[in-house]
Formats: C-alpha cells, sequence, structure tokens
C-alpha cells in the first residue's frame, strides 16, 4: 500500500493521496443530496450483505472452535510493542478497557437514527424500535463473533502482527478453517460494506444535526437551505464533503480511526461531566434542562464527523 503524504514506506516513498476513500466519501455525500430513500435502500442493501457474511462466520466457524484457545478466557496481560514503537498492554481487564476505547465508535453509530426525526413517520414508536433493536442485535453479534474468532486461534496469533495483525480475521479463517477460503474473501466485501455504511450513516446524521443547528439560528441559514429538487440540506452535505474528504484523502486511516473514537469517548464524557456540574452549580428548571441537553447531543453528534 502506498504511504500518505504524512507516512514514508520503507522504501523512501511519500504517498499523495488516498483516492478509493475520497471517492467513497464523495459518492455516498452525492447519494445523501440526491435523497434520504436512496439512501436508506442502499444501506439497506450493504447491511444485508455485511450482517449475512457475519452470520455466516458465527455459524460455519462454531465448529472449528477450539477450547483450549478459551483457557482462560481472560488471556493474561503481555507486553506489546506495535510497528510505531508503543508498549501496550495486552491482555487482562486493563487490556479489555483498553480495548474498549478503542473500539468505542463502533457503538455510537446507533444514536444517528436519531437525526433522521424528521424523516421519520411515526418518530415516537419507530426511533426507539431502531435504536434498541439495531444495538442489542448489534451486541449479540459482536459478542458470538469475538467468541468464535478467539476460539479459532490462540491469543499468540492475534498478538503477533507477522501472523495475524490487522488482517487477523483473514488469517484466522485461512489458517484455522480449511476449506472455507472463499469466506475469507468475503471478509473483505464485509470490512468495506461496513465502512462504507458507516459513512453514510454519520453523514447523514451530520448533515441532519447542521440542519437542526441552523434553524435554531446556531448556524448560517444556508446549512438549512434545501434542494429546490431533491428537499435535502445540500449545501451541508457539500460542506462536510469538503472537510471529511480532505482527511479521508491526506490522513492515514489507523490515525484517524484512533482519534475518532477516543476523541469521541472524550467528548461524550466531557458533556455528560458538564450537564451533571452545571445541574448542581447552576439549577435550572427542566425546560431549560431539555434545550441544554439537546444542545449538548448535537455537540456530541458532530464530533466524530468533522474527524
Amino acid at each position: 500500500m502506498v504511504p500518505l503524504p504524512f507516512q514514508v514506506s520503507t522504501d523512501g516513498v511519500r504517498g499523495i493521496m488516498n483516492i478509493p476513500a475520497l471517492f467513497i466519501v464523495t459518492l455516498m455525500s452525492m447519494l445523501l443530496i440526491k435523497g434520504t430513500s436512496e439512501s436508506s435502500f442502499v444501506n439497506a442493501l450493504i447491511v444485508i450483505v455485511k450482517v449475512t457474511i457475519v452470520v455466516l462466520i458465527i455459524i460455519l466457524g462454531w465448529k472449528f472452535i477450539n477450547p483450549a484457545n478459551h483457557s482462560p478466557y481472560i488471556p493474561p496481560p503481555e507486553k506489546y510493542v506495535d510497528h510505531q514503537g508503543v508498549t501496550h498492554s495486552f491482555g487482562g481487564i486493563m487490556g479489555i478497557l483498553g480495548a474498549a476505547g478503542t473500539v468505542f465508535f463502533a457503538f455510537i453509530g446507533f444514536d444517528a437514527v436519531s437525526t433522521a426525526a424528521q424523516e421519520t413517520k411515526n418518530p415516537k414508536r419507530a426511533l426507539p424500535i431502531g435504536i434498541l433493536g439495531s444495538l442489542a442485535i448489534c451486541t449479540a453479534l459482536y459478542l458470538l463473533f469475538g467468541h468464535v474468532l478467539t476460539g479459532l486461534a490462540p491469543v499468540s496469533f492475534f498478538r503477533d502482527p507477522s501472523q495475524g495483525g490487522e488482517a487477523s480475521v483473514v488469517a484466522a479463517i485461512q489458517n484455522f478453517m480449511p476449506g472455507y477460503k472463499w469466506l475469507a474473501d468475503a471478509v473483505t466485501i464485509a470490512i468495506l460494506a461496513g465502512f462504507t455504511s458507516v459513512i453514510l450513516v454519520m453523514l447523514l446524521g451530520q448533515s441532519r444535526v447542521f440542519y437542526s443547528m441552523s434553524k435554531d439560528g446556531l448556524l448560517p441559514a444556508s446549512f438549512s437551505k434545501l434542494h429546490p429538487k431533491f428537499q435535502t440540506p445540500y449545501k451541508g452535505n457539500l460542506i462536510i464533503l469538503l472537510l471529511v474528504g480532505l482527511f479521508a484523502a491526506f490522513v492515514p486511516g489507523d490515525v484517524v480511526g484512533h482519534m475518532t473514537s477516543i476523541g469521541t469517548l472524550f467528548a461524550f464524557i466531557l458533556v455528560c461531566a458538564a450537564v451533571i456540574i452545571l445541574r448542581k452549580k447552576n439549577p435550572i428548571s427542566n425546560a431549560s434542562l431539555k434545550r441544554l441537553l439537546c444542545l449538548c447531543f448535537l455537540f456530541w453528534e458532530s464530533f466524530p464527523a468533522w474527524q
């Protein structure tokens, strides 16, 4: 893989830009400008593909689980130095908490459903079902998938970059599920589909957050300007495309991923703590508190897409 401008390969090659990432962001933004129903249809197809592949891995990989790999179920801590020379402590309770901070971003997309409340027929009923239902299903799939994957290979396999590394799922299937190379190839499709659907949902949520803030006078009126034909906040989508496209094109994906996960976790903690402090030090009415919570939510929801 050719490095980006902030990276230099072992051969001294410096990259220019990540064209595929910029293309996907541009394509998703144009789709959102085209209309919400079209975006929902495409997203539904992508979700079906990636969920199907995840379920296949769980079902087909269950019979290849080696009980010895789950003994002990929580592996002991072990020092590990990554390619950047940073020392990590993998395993144990602290290792699990550290990993939770890294994958935190995987669980914040569910609330993005609420940003589409204005385009929902019965939001009072549909939104809780959509958010809580998808959260429950995805959590179950996460747990089952993790159980199967860690049962396929020993923990040393995932800790050794030369064996598993970033493509640990594909490598585990190829090495410990003989006869299922096609499933390893399908994982790549699932990963691309997963990234694409997340990009689509977050871009949708960000544009609707800007639209609501603009209607409340917190942002310029242009952010709530609707397209004369498609009736979507196209100007907000174009501005977000510019900001997100710059990160996608010129910043390494692993760096942006860690920035987004840790940054979102920090923003979530900061907003929640601020609300508690304000509630104690400066008591306000319930109506005012609700407005404050809405503003905090808008800030928190807009934070990930900027990165």
